[in-house]
């Protein structure tokens, strides 16, 4: 029997196999109608809140369940692995709730919370991504949220609160921790996670490893360490997956492989065929021949 957010979500009219855009900024629906292989891909940073169906994730050597009961906290854009559980008669559904950096300052200052130098969570993983349980009182708010969606009214006057109250949420969970180290200054995590974004926003540039370090306030071989502890991968091999996706989404629209290869930071076609392949598992021209 489906639970309540399953039915809440079901009275919307949802994409299939896509998201679908709410009344409220930053928070998208999603529904999934087949059983999806295990994949390379790259999610944004936010909560992923599974109201019926499952995923599993896998990122190094860690594999994490996301489902009715245990909703994703994403705080970077990583690289990983899923594996994703629906079907047309019982399809996934879920929500997304993008977390915002300022948002996020400022609740954690009302909650008067102290800065942690490093993180962690009660799950043991020191990564930018991990599970949580979804108690109660998360599931309460998550609920009222999508309640308040079914109306453009509702959703403007009570929609940024109930986000606010999800976030706070979240910042009282399993991966309070490494939520709170995105917004403490000059911690290891907050450094790794600007390095991140500006790799993601500079991902077609000849990016120097020396030079990230130096933008994270570190040394190179602490960087080295620090960049793997959160992301699963070294420097090198995390711009290269962003960029290997970036060119995927690209090639999806239509343009040919060797122009995606050149937008994303590519000099060699035949380079990028043969990593594109050995990531995926299928060549460049298949996507864009689907």
């Amino acid at each position: 029997m489906a639970g309540e957010l399953a039915e809440l979500l079901s009275g919307f009219r949802l994409n299939n196999n896509d998201a679908t855009e709410t009344a409220q900024s930053g928070v998208r629906f999603f529904k999934i109608t087949e059983h999806a292989e295990r994949t390379p891909m790259v999610y944004d940073p936010g909560l992923y809140i599974i109201a019926q169906g499952q995923k599993i994730g896998y990122l190094g050597k860690d594999t994490f369940i996301y489902n009715e009961d245990n909703y994703l906290v994403n705080l970077v854009s990583i690289p990983f692995e899923c594996e994703t559980w629906g079907s047309k008669d019982v399809p996934l559904l879920g929500i997304y709730i993008e977390i915002n950096i300022e948002q996020l300052f400022s609740i954690v200052e009302k909650m008067e919370l102290r800065p942690v130098a490093s993180f962690g969570n009660s799950r043991g993983a020191n990564r930018g991504m991990g599970p949580a349980r979804l108690n109660s009182e998360m599931k309460d708010a998550v609920c009222r949220l999508v309640k308040c969606l079914r109306s453009e009214k509702d959703a403007r006057i009570l929609g940024p609160a109930l986000v606010n109250e999800v976030i706070y949420r979240a910042l009282s969970g399993e991966q309070a921790s490494a939520l709170l180290s995105l917004t403490t200054p000059n911690s290891d995590f907050s450094n790794i996670s600007g390095v991140l974004r500006y790799m993601e926003a500079n991902y077609s540039e000849k990016l120097d490893v020396d030079q990230l370090a130096a933008l994270a306030s570190m040394s190179p071989s602490k960087f080295h360490k620090a960049f793997k502890q959160v992301t699963s991968e070294s420097p090198v091999q995390y711009l290269k997956k962003i960029r290997l996706n970036k060119a995927r989404y690209i090639m999806q629209g239509g343009t040919k492989a060797y122009i995606a290869a050149y937008r994303v930071g590519y000099e060699s076609p035949s380079q990028f065929s043969r990593e594109f392949k050995r990531y995926f598992g299928y060549n460049p021209a298949d996507v864009v021949q689907e």
